[in-house]
C-alpha cells in the first residue's frame, strides 16, 4: 500500500495493466520454477493446510509464471476472486477498493537471479505464490474482502497505519495453530526460503496469541525478519474477530495508547514462545 503515487500513463483508472504474459522470457519462467521448487520442498510440513490445498486446486506448479487470466478463471469458480496486474505499489484507496471487490492486485515483474532470497518490492512470485493460494479458501477469502471494506472505512478515521499493522501481522507474516503445532499462512513468510524456517523454528522471535488491538499497536520490521509473530487459532476466528468488530471505538482507544515495540512482551500477552531476540538488526533478510 502507498498513499501519494502518480498513476503511470499505461494504467487504467483502477491502476490495472495487462499482465503481458506472452512477453515473459524463458529465463524469467525458469526463475519462477526455481523459486517454486525451492519453496514447495520445504513447505509441505510447514504451511497451513489451506495454503497447500490452494496450490493444488489452482494448479500452481513448477511450470512457469502463471497466466493471470487462466488463474483468475480457476480462482473465481472457487471463491469469486480474480488476480489483476498493477505496475507496482498503488494508492491506499485503490488497494482497498480492489480487495473489497474481490480483486487481488499483483505485480507482474519477477525478481532477478541475484534477488532470489530477498527484494524490497513484492514481485509476481511473492504476490501469486505467497498470497493467491489462500484466496481459494472461502473463509480467508472473506477475511481479505472484509479487510478491503474496512480499509475504505478507515480512510475516514486517519488510522491507516494501525490497519496496516493488522495486514502485516496476518496476511503477510501470520502463523496459525494447526495439527498440534504452528503453521505458516503469511505470504511474506511462505514466499521466503529462509524466513519459512526462522518463523517456526528459531528461538529468537516471540510467538504471541492474536489479539486485535495488540496487533494494531505493534510496530514491525521491514528490514529484517520479524521480532514477533502473532498466532491465530483458525481463519474462522480471525474473520469473526475482525469482521464483527466496530473499528471506530477501536481506533479511538488506540489513539490514546502508545505503540508497542516489535520485540516487546507484556503481561497481558498470550505468550506461546518468548523469544531470545538473539537475532539483532543485520540490515538484511538473507
Amino acid at each position: 500500500m502507498a498513499t501519494t503515487l502518480a498513476k503511470p500513463p499505461e494504467a487504467a483508472m483502477d491502476w490495472t495493466i495487462p499482465q503481458g504474459w506472452a512477453g515473459y522470457s524463458q529465463s524469467e519462467h525458469r526463475i519462477w520454477d526455481q523459486l517454486y521448487a525451492r519453496q514447495i520442498g520445504m513447505l509441505k510440513d510447514r504451511a497451513s493446510a489451506a495454503f497447500l490445498r490452494g496450490l493444488e486446486s489452482l494448479s500452481l506448479s513448477r511450470a512457469g509464471i502463471p497466466n493471470f487470466e487462466e488463474l483468475s478463471e480457476r480462482l473465481h469458480r472457487l471463491t469469486g476472486w480474480r488476480v489483476v496486474a498493477v505496475p507496482g505499489l498503488v494508492p491506499d484507496e485503490v488497494f482497498f477498493d480492489h480487495l473489497a471487490n474481490r480483486r487481488f492486485v499483483a505485480g507482474r515483474f519477477i525478481r532477478k537471479p541475484e534477488q532470489l532470497d530477498y527484494l524490497e518490492e513484492p514481485d509476481v512470485f511473492h504476490d501469486v505464490f505467497g498470497h493467491v493460494p489462500l484466496l481459494s479458501d472461502p473463509v480467508f477469502a472473506d477475511y481479505m474482502q472484509a479487510y478491503g471494506k474496512g480499509g475504505l472505512r478507515a480512510l475516514n478515521f486517519h488510522s491507516l497505519e494501525k490497519l496496516a499493522r493488522l495486514y502485516w501481522y496476518t496476511v503477510e507474516f501470520g502463523l496459525i495453530r494447526e495439527k498440534g503445532g504452528l503453521r505458516l499462512y503469511g505470504a511474506g513468510i511462505l514466499s521466503s526460503f529462509s524466513e519459512s524456517v526462522f518463523a517456526l523454528e528459531s528461538p529468537s522471535p516471540n510467538r504471541i496469541g492474536f489479539d486485535l488491538e495488540r496487533v494494531m499497536r505493534t510496530l514491525y520490521r521491514i528490514d529484517d525478519y520479524q521480532q514477533s509473530y502473532f498466532v491465530i487459532d483458525s481463519f474462522d476466528d480471525l474473520l469473526r474477530r475482525t469482521r464483527d468488530a466496530d473499528f471506530a471505538p477501536v481506533y479511538a482507544r488506540l489513539n490514546d495508547l502508545p505503540d508497542i515495540a516489535p520485540d516487546a512482551v507484556s503481561a497481558a500477552d498470550r505468550v506461546i514462545h518468548r523469544g531470545t531476540q538473539a537475532r539483532a538488526y543485520t540490515g538484511s533478510r538473507s
